[in-house]
């Protein structure tokens, strides 16, 4: 019997990397809207650096311009209107 060949082996897979959502020009500020609020819940939490796939570095600067804006009455610090269908 040939000891090279293992009869497990791990299949080689190919995936998809997933696209940053900050590009190298964005610039990740209080007043770039479009930007942040990509990082907010429906319910306008901010989102854990898991779900969006950001640095740590990015997750930080994140943080602080949702909550610089959160400040200065551009965004809204919860989102509690319950929609009520009957």
């Amino acid at each position: 019997m040939n000891k090279s060949k293992r009869p497990f082996t791990k299949s080689k897979r190919s995936f998809r990397r997933r696209l940053p959502p900050i590009q190298s020009g964005d610039r990740i500020d209080y007043r770039n809207m479009s930007l942040i609020g990509r990082f907010i819940s429906e319910q306008g939490k901010i989102l854990s650096r898991r779900v969006n796939r950001v640095t740590l570095k990015q997750q930080r600067l994140i943080t602080i311009a949702i909550k610089q804006a959160r400040i200065l009455s551009l965004l809204p610090f919860l989102n509690n209107q319950k929609q009520f269908e009957r």
